[in-house]
């Protein structure tokens, strides 16, 4: 999937929904399902689902981010825990474009997480993020993990299954712009 150029029927265009359920999928550019993509919808009338989980968490576990990507409302606190025996870092960035403004005003954050001790708790910080848009986090220690949290200013956002589906239901009527995210966009 790396480097594939999304299909992505709607993208921050605005179009007519009724209300009722919505379905959006996003496909790469070989017509296969895209996992783990974030769509969000901006209705004309707003309404509060309760699409996003109230306290998240995002462990590190076998040298990855679990889940690889999170989505949260803006003002949540996330709480990073590490499973694994051996220390982590936590490095937190704007990710794509906005890693630019981010790295000109030093935003962004980093936590040390000391490796799970046998017969006690795992350790863990909790870090509120309160810009919307992509995170990307890192390890300073292992390079090759890699993991996202998608801040949203929307209640309507949902990440894709394994069949590259979000599944919204109870939309309202009217206008609603859509925006679709994924780490490899």
């Amino acid at each position: 999937m790396k480097n594939a150029l999304f299909l992505i029927a709607v993208s921050a265009i605005w179009t007519c929904a009724t209300a009722g359920n919505v379905q959006i999928q996003v496909l790469d550019k070989d017509g296969k399902p895209v996992p783990d993509a974030v769509v969000v919808l901006y209705p004309a009338t707003a309404g509060n689902p309760s699409l996003l989980p109230p306290n998240p968490a995002v462990e590190q576990e076998k040298m990855r981010f679990v889940p690889a990507v999170s989505v949260v409302a803006t003002g949540t606190t996330v709480r990073f825990v590490n499973r694994d025996t051996w220390d982590h870092h936590v490095r937190g960035t704007a990710a794509g474009a906005a890693s630019f403004q981010a790295a000109a005003d030093g935003a962004g954050f980093e936590l040390r997480l000391a490796g799970k001790v046998d017969g006690k708790p795992a350790s863990n910080a909790e870090v509120r993020m309160d810009k919307p848009g992509p995170v990307l986090l890192g390890c300073h220690l292992h390079g090759s993990m890699r993991g996202h949290v998608f801040v949203t200013d929307s209640a309507w956002t949902l990440k894709t299954e394994a069949d590259g589906t979000a599944r919204f239901s109870g939309v309202p009527d009217g206008a609603t712009r859509v925006r679709v995210w994924h780490a490899d966009q």
